[in-house]
């Protein structure tokens, strides 16, 4: 069985050939059980959540071939950003269809954090403006960089703007974007950004709102990428309220995402107001953006189909690179 790095990972994708193919997977479908979450209390600090997240090629729809079945063991952990190290961890495994014989075992850290940008970029080619040249990414974590170049794949991106709570978190992120020539700095004010941001791509694990619906402009394209209980929430109701709203899978994000899980429930947001989800935006079943000056809204919680399609590309690569 083969055994592939966080480098292999890098070597064998591209952003705009990721999210095309993530494309094809949220058309053609999968089967996704909801990924199953445990608590893992502590004694003392945060406690962790363990994720285990399956998901297999669908064989009534017509796939061809043996197919793949693949699991992502995934762990966060909130305090490892005290100590230096990455807040998730992970595996992911992937197995032929038909026997059941694994066939590669995927750094699934650099997995998840090329998958999860790619979704938001697809997202952002149906909902982002055609135009948007502006984009604020809200977090400096890992995955903050690829966000910012999966965003810069799929739209004319021309500034970038890191805001984080711990302004060295964000210069360390903007030193990397700028080696690859792309054009960052360090945001100021959070409130003064959103203002003037195309695209506001938040990735944290916060509770408490940090996206105020009051100050984006119209024709902006919000993307929450990081909270991935009800209990988390990046956006505010204002930011609920003056958006048209799309999720990835509508049974994760109402049921896992505290953006949407919480205004259900407050009434802010009703399930019949959510517009699409990625599955529909792919096969062309629903409209994204209809005008330029709406508000756009796209909650990520990730799905099991992500992390198949885009082992998939990395084991199919690996073996075409021998």
């Amino acid at each position: 069985m083969l055994m592939l790095s966080a480098r292999d990972v890098d070597n064998a994708l591209t952003f705009p050939g990721l999210v095309e193919t993530l494309r094809v997977a949220f058309r053609e479908g999968a089967i996704q059980p909801v990924r199953h979450h445990h608590t893992i209390e502590r004694p003392t600090g945060a406690a962790s959540t363990l994720l285990l997240m399956p998901a297999w090629s669908d064989f009534n729809a017509g796939v061809s071939g043996s197919g793949h079945i693949g699991v992502k063991i995934v762990t966060v952990s909130p305090d490892n950003n005290a100590i230096n190290k990455p807040a998730v961890m992970g595996l992911y495994l992937l197995l032929d269809g038909t026997t059941g014989e694994p066939q590669v075992l995927i750094d699934g850290q650099r997995l998840t954090q090329w998958r999860t940008a790619c979704a938001s970029a697809l997202a952002a080619t149906y909902l982002a403006r055609e135009d948007a040249s502006r984009l604020l990414i809200v977090g400096a974590g890992a995955l903050s960089p690829f966000l910012a170049r999966a965003h810069s794949a799929v739209r004319p991106i021309k500034e970038i703007r890191i805001w984080n709570r711990t302004a060295a978190n964000a210069e360390k992120v903007v030193a990397e974007l700028r080696v690859e020539g792309l054009q960052a700095e360090v945001a100021g004010d959070l409130d003064t950004e959103l203002a003037q941001a195309d695209i506001v791509s938040s990735a944290t694990i916060s509770t408490t709102p940090l996206i105020n619906g009051a100050r984006l402009k119209p024709g902006a394209h919000v993307d929450l990428v990081g909270g991935f209980t009800p209990a988390m929430r990046e956006a505010d109701d204002d930011a609920i309220r003056r958006t048209r709203v799309f999720v990835d899978t509508r049974a994760g994000a109402t049921k896992e995402a505290g953006d949407i899980v919480q205004p259900l429930a407050s009434g802010v947001l009703k399930a019949e107001n959510i517009v699409a989800d990625l599955h529909e935006l792919a096969r062309g079943e629903k409209k994204g953006r209809e005008k330029p000056d709406e508000i756009t809204l796209f909650k990520s919680v990730g799905a099991a189909l992500e992390d198949l399609a885009a082992g998939i590309a990395v084991y199919q690569q690996q073996n075409r690179a021998g």
